[in-house]
């Protein structure tokens, strides 16, 4: 129900006082969004001012912008490595930042094969929240009523681990997960979840995601909306249905539980949930038991109003799968944040995935945007490049994300970039086109351009002993399977036939580019089971020769073609196809361990 109009928002009528507050918060922000970032700059360089890296420097106690851009340089992770890794080694003395750093948080990108370690404060969770606080405001403008029912959201933690001085090192989501912020957060209608904490908390994948499973069927028709972070992560929970629904529905008819769910607290938990419905089981029984489960997600939550997933990015190419599955409910992507930093929201969640813009909030961190130009020369400390305020982007412009936080990362380059698509009162709204550099996605993983090639180095070393080398290759991340897989498509040069590499041999090769990928990748390949198994296409002689044909016929030119390595255009991926000898899959897991590689 909207309240009065003495707290209507230019947004839309709020549902609630507390809506309202939201509501014009983000209005005060995105008015003044350019004094804001003047403010916020202000207190983190005075916050910081006494630091090893601001020092260096010699800023000398000023807090403005002209004198911070021209005094400091825009760095990548690699420039910060030296001071992450004496953090990471117990030094606790003020390097980044004056407060002290109370945890590392894992990034989805890499550096050498490890994920990034990211500093944070644990004034950063304060901030983080607000930015969530912001996120069911703004739904309840466009979505009624949901404050009537529940959210069946599947939300995991990951491994964690301690750096060799002591601190915590994991993933941002599992960072807030396992706060206070989350495990005690106050009642509120309008957003109260079917999991309970005990089984988000739970660190075994199957046990987590089976009792999510099961209360969400159990409140099946209470669910309002349903979710996961990533839209792979939602998918994978359906093919989990689809291999468990038996056992789940035996459950829900006995009131009791798997003898799979050991954990204890998950156990005593779940007794006080579960009750005997053979009623509801035999429902379930009857939708999960047909052949085709086109809208099985409607089927089994039938008052479901939209699916709340990231759908930018890497994760667009599982759109037509959640479109299969759901009967095409809409698709909101509510927020835009990276281990680094939370930046943004959309303030049109309903809007289609193909015209998602996100609204940067000013009062998160010190914004700053390269203009992306592809072929633009490389930059250096001699000659750095003009970077844009963030009231300052032009519409219809990329740019490269820039952020100096309170948590001591200064001018640092985060690798997204954004195209300008407009502005919500003086603050730009983005949509998100792509990570720099990443060929490869099918979960969190990320693969650039040089890791595959060094992958496909380390294999083929193993094709020496057949006198057999790989003459070109290609990629795709094929999303059609549940999880999702690498194709990696290699035209080999067999120069005796008699002594060709064996099927065994073209296996050991997939699991071989495996153990070469980053620790992100093996991650979800061992613990996560979000990846499936690395698989080697093999394509006839001359293959690769067509597809220069196919694309010079398109109008490319002969002299700058270069080999993609990686494909998606349909075409394409048919010619390729239509060439397959013989397909190999990875015949094990790769090494993975929650440890960091010293």
């Amino acid at each position: 129900m909207a309240v009065d109009s003495a707290f209507s928002s230019p947004l839309g009528p709020p549902a609630c006082k507390k809506d309202a507050k939201a509501l014009q918060f983000i209005e005060e922000m995105t008015r003044n969004a350019d004094s804001v970032q003047a403010r916020v700059l202000a207190e983190i360089l005075t916050q910081n001012s006494q630091t090893e890296y601001l020092t260096r420097f010699n800023l000398n106690g000023a807090t403005d912008r002209e004198t911070f851009k021209s005094k400091l340089p825009v760095i990548t992770y690699e420039d910060l490595r030296p001071e992450i890794q004496r953090i990471a080694n117990g030094d606790r003395s003020p390097i980044l930042s004056a407060h002290p750093i109370s945890e590392f948080l894992t990034s989805s990108g890499t550096s050498a094969g490890e994920r990034k370690l990211m500093p944070t404060i644990k004034e950063e969770l304060d901030r983080r929240q607000l930015l969530y606080s912001l996120l069911m405001p703004v739904m309840n403008l466009y979505v009624p009523g949901l404050d009537e029912g529940k959210g069946l959201y599947f939300l995991f933690v990951k491994s964690e681990t301690r750096t060799p001085g002591g601190l915590l090192a994991r993933p941002v989501l599992t960072s807030y997960y396992k706060s206070d912020h989350f495990k005690t957060r106050p009642y509120d209608p309008y957003n109260v979840y079917t999991s309970p904490n005990e089984a988000i908390l739970c660190p075994d994948s199957f046990q987590s995601m089976y009792t999510q499973m099961l209360c969400g069927l159990f409140e099946r028709q209470q669910v309002l909306r349903v979710g996961a972070v990533f839209a792979s992560g939602l998918l994978r929970a359906i093919r989990f249905l689809q291999l468990n629904w038996d056992q789940l529905t035996q459950d829900i008819e006995t009131g009791s539980l798997n003898k799979k769910i050991t954990d204890p607290s998950l156990r005593d938990c779940m007794a006080k949930i579960l009750k005997s419905n053979p009623e509801l089981a035999e429902s379930v029984r009857q939708e999960c038991s047909k052949d085709n489960w086109e809208g099985i997600i409607t089927r089994i939550w039938p008052n479901t109003k939209y699916l709340d997933v990231i759908v930018t990015g890497a994760m667009a190419q599982y759109i037509p799968t959640l479109d299969y599955y759901s009967g095409r409910l809409p698709l909101a992507c509510t927020m835009y944040a990276s281990s680094e930093c939370y930046f943004g929201l959309n303030l049109n969640p309903m809007s289609k995935p193909s015209e998602v813009s996100y609204t940067i909030m000013p009062n998160m961190a010190y914004f700053e945007f390269l203009p992306h130009e592809p072929n633009s020369a490389v930059f250096s400390r001699d000659s750095p490049p003009k970077l844009v305020d963030l009231v300052d982007v032009e519409v219809g412009k990329e740019y490269e994300l820039v952020i100096t936080t309170y948590a001591g990362l200064c001018r640092y380059r985060v690798g997204d970039i954004l195209r300008v698509t407009g502005f919500h009162n003086s603050a730009p709204q983005f949509s998100f086109v792509r990570r720099k550099n990443v060929l490869l996605s099918i979960d969190s993983d990320k693969t650039d351009e040089a890791e595959l090639q060094k992958a496909v180095e380390n294999a083929s070393q193993l094709l020496r002993d057949f006198n057999t080398s790989v003459v070109e290759y290609t990629s795709y991340a094929d999303t059609k399977s549940i999880p999702g897989h690498y194709v990696i498509y290699w035209e080999l040069l067999v120069k005796d036939s008699a002594n060709s590499p064996s099927d065994e041999v073209l296996e050991q090769c997939c699991l071989a580019m495996e153990e070469s990928l980053n620790s992100v990748y093996r991650q979800g390949r061992v613990a996560d089971n979000s990846i499936g198994p690395l698989e080697i296409r093999v394509v006839k002689s001359g293959t690769f020769e067509e597809l220069m044909d196919y694309a010079i016929s398109r109008g490319a030119s002969i002299n700058q073609y270069k080999v993609p390595r990686c494909v998606n255009f349909t075409p394409i991926m048919e010619l390729l196809d239509s060439r397959v000898v013989s397909a190999h899959f990875s015949p094990a897991l790769p090494h993975w361990t929650p440890e960091r590689r010293r």
